[in-house]
């Protein structure tokens, strides 16, 4: 039982079960970014068709499941059929100055807001947002159980990987494109060689370390690191 659970795919079990209970627009809710060193933390939220049983639904899965190529296929099916499509994207300087759990839920309150129709219900990856009205449930492992969910994960992780290759042409030697602001082992010597850019997360501990060991005293907060590049801002 155990095993078939693992081997679970995402699918619509929770849409129909909120359906039956009178809901008609349910978005999935999944974020991007959380653990990067680098770069903004991402939100998608989507409101799939209901009752639908479109040929790419079976084609779904938890974002980090597909290569790029997979991806991209599915961002661009999500994005045209889907009832409604919501990004929000919280930059590094504000994950600084609120901590990476509230930037998180302030992107997935976000990407609810951006959406062209209010949803009845929210399906959430683990996480609950108390600051929103709308009935909700947070979902264990919901990216890889919940086709809402992991449609939502999709657009997340397709329009941060985009925003980190830009940056990596704005801010180049650091290799974004490839690991995306993760803790790679060539990020951090990277990191070590030249030292934070402006969308470095000063606070996480691996950034910070060399940043105090570079730059004595240690950082307190709001204190400005000087480096060669314009800030980094996200509208």
């Amino acid at each position: 039982m155990k095993e078939r659970a693992l081997s679970q795919f995402p699918n619509l079990d929770e849409e129909d079960k909120l359906k039956s209970q009178g809901y008609e627009l349910i978005a999935g809710i999944d974020e991007v970014g959380r653990g990067a060193l680098a770069g903004p933390v991402v939100a998608g939220a989507v409101i799939l068709p209901h009752p639908a049983n479109l040929p790419w639904f079976g084609l779904v899965r938890d974002s980090k499941e597909l290569n790029s190529r997979k991806r991209e296929s599915l961002f661009d099916l999500i994005s045209k059929e889907a009832i409604a499509v919501g990004i929000g994207i919280v930059p590094p300087q504000v994950i600084d100055s609120i901590n990476i759990l509230k930037a998180t839920k302030l992107a997935m309150m976000q990407a609810v807001e951006k959406l062209s129709k209010q949803p009845n219900f929210l399906l959430i990856d683990r996480l609950s947002l108390s600051q929103c009205p709308i009935p909700q449930k947070g979902i264990t492992r919901g990216d890889k159980l919940c086709l809402s969910i992991a449609c939502a994960s999709i657009i997340a992780k397709v329009t941060r990987d985009r925003m980190m290759e830009e940056l990596d042409i704005m801010y180049p030697g650091y290799g974004f494109a490839q690991h995306k602001g993760y803790g790679t082992g060539k990020h951090l010597s990277c990191l070590q060689k030249l030292g934070p850019s402006p969308i470095h997360r000063l606070y996480f501990a691996p950034v910070r370390n060399i940043v105090t060991s570079q730059n004595p005293p240690s950082l307190k907060s709001g204190d400005v690191v000087q480096t060669k590049f314009p800030l980094f801002h996200r509208g």
